[in-house]
């Protein structure tokens, strides 16, 4: 092994089945919350599906190296991290599933025209992914530039994400989320009219622990009522392992089905 500062690693999901470049002390690192985010899509014919923030790329990779009909866009806006998913996607071992991935360095803020000139159609996918900034200023800050701006929440993100979801998704189609408990409110507010359908999990590390995450789908100009789902339970023992349903999940055997 060289004795230079290593930048970066290559890390393997769904049990080998794709593996994801990733910078080593800066920027996001994806671990279990992408892979439960590209869960929530379940689809058994082909479909467009779009990663908004992708980072290096680990939900929308593991969407489709889950469901070998979808093509999925990754969209990001930082440089460095669209590169990191451009070199994930070339690994020999992702082959498989290279011709169906693809990155747009865009940011998902943009709107109008200049969200469709940016390669952000109307109407066009089938599955919208997101993993949105969850930190609020009140967090502890990153000392990385980056880092800070991947997981940094500012005023009216979710109105910001979930309007260009609304937009880009096809009537009929899915949005997919996982944020902080904290952050239901402005979920359900920013859904408003652009969705229905609004179903929500709480993760709770374990039984008896507060959830520290929420899995959200919405369906685009679906009138259905809002649906607070039984919580997934991440570990059922005091050990580390992985509850069955959640291993399942978080390695792409099965999709987390709406009700």
């Amino acid at each position: 092994m060289s004795s230079s500062v290593m930048t970066e690693t290559i890390d393997s999901f769904h049990r080998g089945r794709f593996r994801l470049v990733q910078p080593l002390g800066q920027g996001h690192r994806s671990g279990m919350d992408a892979m439960l985010l590209a869960s929530l899509v379940a689809a058994e014919r082909p479909c467009r599906v779009a990663d908004l923030g992708a980072g290096a790329g680990a939900a929308g990779m593991a969407v489709a190296s889950r469901l070998e009909d979808a093509e999925v866009m990754l969209v990001e806006r930082s440089s460095l991290m669209a590169e990191f998913a451009r070199r994930s996607i070339a690994l020999a071992e992702n082959q498989p599933l290279a011709a169906r991935v693809s990155v747009l360095e865009a940011d998902v803020a943009l709107t109008g025209r200049a969200r469709v000139a940016a390669g952000l159609a109307d109407n066009s996918f089938d599955h919208v992914i997101m993993n949105p900034p969850f930190n609020d200023g009140s967090d502890r800050k990153t000392p990385d530039a980056l880092k800070a701006e991947a997981h940094a929440m500012v005023e009216g993100l979710f109105e910001t994400w979930i309007r260009t979801a609304g937009a880009i998704l096809r009537p009929g189609g899915q949005m997919s989320l996982i944020a902080r408990p904290q952050s239901i409110a402005d979920i359900i507010a920013a859904c408003g009219r652009r969705f229905g359908g609004i179903e929500i999990t709480p993760l709770h590390p374990r039984p008896g622990e507060n959830a520290v995450r929420i899995l959200v789908t919405a369906i685009k100009q679906s009138r259905a009522r809002l649906i607070l789902r039984a919580p997934l339970i991440m570990h059922e023992t005091e050990s580390h392992r992985f509850a069955p349903d959640v291993d399942d999940l978080s390695n792409g055997r099965i999709a987390y089905r709406r009700k």
